[in-house]
């Protein structure tokens, strides 16, 4: 008859399982390093009560939508110089940037979307997003979570387990997808800004919902000649056999915890990542034929997108991807706004993103998958004429949605004439959410318990039913 296990901490910092009456080695098993399981001792803790949300309800069919690629323009783009140009307003608002006739007659983009033009049937133009938030942080909260952060208009508060959940854990909680792969990966990193004293925005990861249900994250450049995903690396005195070792001891310890403790939950999907194959296959980039890189473009940005089908083609249900750590403030345009843009911002957006929009439709995949393009805020309509540069503003701002049933062609919502405020059908961000779970199917008023056993709706907003066809 098997013998009871103990938990201890080791001298190294590990876990270590031992049976009661003694250790052997043989039976030891430590969990530390993120070369063994990618999980360190808080993660093991944390998930030691995962989300205390009971079974799901049964969800109605909305939308068509299998999976969700969430483009994240970190910093905030200028709506006036990207998907809402106002060519009669003022100089000192419409900028140096010409619009351009784009497939659909009568609606512009900017000119440093050339390729984007071309596919303006293919994706939805919302030109009204709107909240009063013009901080950074708390804002990506909203806009991820589709409720106001625990603290709003913050820039000092970082992420804590008092966050509501992102939607891709809640649809890691709702809608799991396979046994080998995450529901929910975020790459290339976790949005942070340099200036902000809270550093990491929250609303990036579950929240109250729990550590099981954070995203996959996956700290590297695909782009690079050497890309790796560290959580796949095995050291190789980890043998297949050893592996099964643990994961047998993994099931003793399941089957010993206290009924709904989860407490190997992270671990046992930790260690299917990590015996995985298709897993490797999903994230190995060789696979895809050179031509198809080059027309992604070979830097950060554009290899996250090919990066990004590859894994909901997987089966991955939603994956985040944050615009990159470019030591330049990203999207953050208060200085020399329109150079910026011009040169490292637009064109490998225009590029990434039109290359994502026709792979996926060649596919077959758009109408299954939601595309979503969109940043925290906007940018001041009036130019700062001491430094060529645009401020916070998140009273107007744009979001494009594609694919899962959304119509192209189309533009929701109208900007004033500076692009200022809404002019007609204003869009809250946590309307922008329940839009994104109305694709996949989910009712946005769906409760799930928090922490405290209160039940807690999805999201705050309503979803944009015309949207769709």
């Amino acid at each position: 008859m098997p013998q009871p296990f103990s938990l201890r901490s080791s001298p190294e910092g590990c876990l270590e399982f031992r049976r009661a009456g003694g250790l052997s080695r043989r039976e030891m098993l430590r969990v530390g390093a993120l070369g063994v399981f990618g999980l360190g001792l808080g993660d093991l803790l944390a998930a030691r009560a995962p989300a205390t949300a009971g079974p799901p309800a049964r969800l109605r069919s909305l939308g068509r939508a299998k999976a969700c690629i969430l483009l994240f323009m970190w910093g905030g783009p200028s709506q006036l110089d990207t998907w809402d140009p106002k060519p009669e307003a003022p100089a000192e608002v419409r900028g140096e940037f010409r619009p351009i006739a784009t497939r659909v007659p009568g609606v512009w983009v900017s000119e440093h979307f050339p390729r984007l033009a071309q596919l303006t049937d293919r994706y939805a133009i919302i030109r009204s997003v709107t909240h009063d938030d013009p901080a950074h942080l708390s804002s990506v909260h909203h806009i991820l979570t589709g409720h106001h952060a625990p603290k709003v208009k913050s820039d000092a508060e970082p992420p804590s387990r008092r966050d509501s959940p992102a939607v891709g854990s809640a649809l890691a909680r709702l809608r799991p997808g396979g046994v080998a792969l995450p529901s929910f990966v975020t790459m290339p990193w976790i949005a942070s800004h340099p200036a902000a004293p809270g550093g990491k925005a929250p609303g990036q990861n579950a929240g109250w919902l729990g550590a099981a249900y954070d995203p996959f994250l996956l700290l590297a450049d695909p782009s690079a000649p050497n890309f790796a995903v560290p959580q796949l690396a095995r050291p190789a005195e980890l043998t297949t056999e050893r592996l099964a070792a643990r994961r047998d001891l993994l099931a003793g310890l399941d089957a010993r915890a206290t009924p709904g403790e989860g407490f190997s939950h992270s671990l046992q999907r930790a260690l299917d990542l990590l015996t995985s194959d298709a897993a490797r296959r999903a994230f190995d980039l060789s696979r895809e034929p050179a031509p198809l890189r080059d027309r992604y473009g070979r830097h950060v940005h554009g290899q996250c997108l090919l990066l990004a089908r590859r894994l909901i083609e997987a089966g991955v249900r939603l994956v985040c991807v944050n615009w990159h750590q470019d030591g330049q403030f990203f999207w953050d345009t208060h200085q020399n706004n329109f150079n910026g843009l011009k040169t490292r911002l637009m064109p490998p957006a225009d590029q990434g993103f039109s290359a994502l929009l026709e792979d996926l439709s060649q596919r077959g995949l758009l109408d299954e998958t939601l595309v979503v393009w969109v940043g925290e805020f906007g940018r001041g309509p009036r130019i700062n004429r001491q430094n060529a540069g645009r401020e916070h503003h998140p009273g107007c701002y744009s979001a494009v949605l594609a694919g899962g049933g959304v119509r192209g062609g189309q533009v929701y919502g109208r900007s004033d004439h500076l692009a200022a405020y809404p002019a007609a059908d204003p869009v809250s961000p946590a309307d922008l959410t329940a839009t994104i779970y109305h694709a996949l199917g989910v009712p946005p008023e769906t409760t799930l318990q928090d922490r405290e056993g209160r039940p807690a709706v999805l999201t705050e907003g309503r979803p944009l039913s015309a949207l769709f066809n």
